[in-house]
């Protein structure tokens, strides 16, 4: 962990540099229409894409560059067609940016320290290039709405594909669940909503909030922050933390309260429209022996006088949305979700993509069978049963309309999205003044977007 925070702040160090000294070493790499591209602009890009653990490769910059041209000319059409993004779109962005630097970093202060500047500055420099990226993508959103792959489009695109290319398919099964969580009752937790209650009284009494929800918030996310949240609307949050967050003044502090995470009690720090800026501190709830034991009880019956006896798959549906504490899944038939393939929302999972823990179950399992409760641990070392069902079964195979049409029309898409911006940029090419400087007209990716040079404009050099 230290040395990846090392290498992190390293690389935040070389972002400094490059940025201070952009006035006395930077040169312009590309000029479309009255925008620039700045050599520091490509280095800053590159930095970031080695802080999010990519491989060092100077090839990059090239794709970074015809990004940025790219992003150039959907800006610039923006301003034409009128798009806009609100003021609390772009500060939420650049918010996100710094806090997720803070939290990878270890804290604030190193950040600033190896920056040579503070949030604030940082945050005022980063925000018009924020600004343009996000009018840029609002651009390109509105060039491809009206998008629409049917069925016949999806039958030429699979069509076009030779047959040596049609992918092969992985193993894929469908697997419901029913996940019962441990829960603590009122005793087990009035020792935590105490804890919280305790470092409320101390806030109250004069301790910095800050240093205590560094210490104590149980919050992996905001304790580096100091309990700091950011802005959020009432979406942003779960319910009860937005029900006490936004009938507070700024500088009120709520009372402890219970939600699905643990006892909080948060600071209004301010507010912005319908947004709250807010920092709370988290006592999370330890699972005991006893709530674990609950659990298996509960699973095991679920399991003996329901699902043992009755049987099938309308059954183990209603049964997941009856008892079953995983929300992603209970009202969707219990049936878990693809994650690597959330734009499709297929229920359909290669099995090298399972937890090992449900791979393991499953294997021995036929079709339209249901486990016996399963003890299971996350990451986080949580407990919890769940009772499995394997509904379908899709061996290895090569990829067919049939049997893989939600993917193939994602494809199809996709396919059909790349064109459109492909021949929107080839006409606002040939319509803009683009200039690529010698260093990186060898890229293959930036060929054909610079504007000819004329005889005329050769005899005037």
């Amino acid at each position: 962990m230290r040395k990846f925070g090392i290498t992190l702040l390293t690389i935040c160090l070389f972002i400094s540099v490059a940025s201070a000294q952009r006035k006395l070493l930077d040169k312009i790499v590309a000029v479309v229409g009255n925008s620039i591209i700045l050599r520091s602009d490509i280095e800053l890009d590159y930095a970031n894409y080695l802080a999010n653990n990519g491989q060092p490769n100077p090839d990059i910059k090239c794709q970074i560059a015809v990004n940025l041209v790219s992003q150039k000319l959907l800006a610039a059409q923006a301003v034409i067609d009128s798009i806009e993004v609100k003021e609390d779109e772009i500060d939420n962005e650049v918010d996100r940016r710094w806090r997720g630097m803070i939290q990878r970093a270890g804290g604030e202060d190193k950040v600033e320290a190896f920056l040579g500047r503070s949030g604030i500055q940082w945050k005022d420099e980063i925000r018009p290039d924020v600004k343009e990226l996000l009018v840029a993508e609002r651009m390109r959103s509105k060039i491809t709405e009206k998008i629409n792959t049917t069925p016949q489009d999806v039958e030429k695109f699979f069509k076009g594909i030779s047959k040596d290319s049609i992918p092969t398919i992985n193993k894929e099964v469908e697997v419901g669940e029913i996940e019962i969580d441990p829960k603590l009752n009122k005793d087990e937790k009035a020792y935590y909503k105490q804890k919280a209650q305790d470092l409320l009284d101390r806030v109250k009494k004069g301790e910095d909030f800050a240093t205590l929800a560094t210490a104590y918030s149980q919050d992996p996310g905001s304790a580096p922050l100091g309990g700091d949240l950011g802005f959020s609307d009432r979406n942003g949050v779960v319910k009860e933390y937005a029900a006490n967050a936004f009938k507070l003044k700024v500088g009120e502090y709520s009372p402890v309260f219970e939600t699905e995470y643990g006892f909080h009690f948060l600071q209004v720090i301010d507010r912005r429209g319908e947004q709250v800026h807010t920092r709370h501190i988290l006592i999370m709830p330890k699972v005991t022996d006893e709530s674990v034991a609950r659990a298996k009880l509960k699973a095991d019956t679920v399991y003996n006088t329901v699902l043992h006896v009755l049987k099938g798959a309308d059954v183990f549906s209603t049964a997941a949305s009856i008892y079953s504490d995983n929300k992603e899944t209970k009202y969707s038939g219990g049936m878990m979700l693809n994650q690597d393939n959330v734009q499709v929302r297929t229920t359909l999972i290669p099995t090298d993509r399972l937890d090992p823990q449900v791979a393991l179950v499953i294997d021995t399992m036929k079709i339209g069978e249901m486990s016996k409760p399963q003890l299971v641990m996350d990451n986080a070392g949580k407990k919890t049963y769940k009772i499995f069902y394997l509904k379908t079964v899709v061996d290895a195979h090569k990829a067919n309309m049939a049997q893989d049409f939600p993917r193939i029309k994602e494809a199809a898409n996709q396919a059909k999205i790349a064109r459109t911006m492909s021949e929107w940029f080839e006409k606002k090419k040939k319509e803009s003044y683009i200039k690529i400087d010698p260093e990186y007209q060898s890229c293959p990716q930036l060929k054909g977007w610079a504007t000819p040079v004329t005889s005329t404009q050769v005899n005037n050099l």
